[in-house]
């Protein structure tokens, strides 16, 4: 409540109140001015926080759209899985019986395929167009 290194001194029982009215107006504005400065600069703290605030609520909606639209995405795949998978047990059984070993390795290759294969793959084929 004081500013740092002013704290009232207690009166000691018998001791005559010694401050005239210049005293303790001038007092009265240093604590003014004391609040003042910590009122400004908390202030300013509070600004911050909320810009911070606003900033990281963006990113949240950013993050959660981009979680949406992967989700999505995910689903999507799985259903194209899906009916990929129809199709190839369709049409395996058509298929000579040598020709139906290099699709079932074919396709067992793909099931073990990983993601930095497939950014490498993706890659090339982006520096091929």
């Amino acid at each position: 409540m004081y500013p740092q290194g002013r704290h009232p001194t207690p009166l000691q029982s018998g001791q005559p109140f010694k401050f005239s009215i210049l005293e303790i107006c001038d007092r009265i504005k240093e604590e003014f001015q004391f609040l003042q400065a910590q009122y400004h600069s908390l202030k300013l703290e509070c600004e911050k926080l909320a810009s911070e605030k606003t900033e990281m609520q963006r990113h949240y909606v950013m993050y959660y759209e981009m979680s949406y639209g992967l989700n999505i995405e995910m689903h999507k795949q799985a259903e194209i899985v899906k009916r990929l998978s129809g199709i190839c047990a369709q049409i395996v059984p058509f298929l000579t019986q040598e020709h139906q070993q290099q699709v079932l390795q074919a396709v067992e290759r793909a099931k073990q395929v990983t993601v930095g294969e497939l950014n490498s793959l993706i890659g090339l084929l982006v520096l091929n167009r």
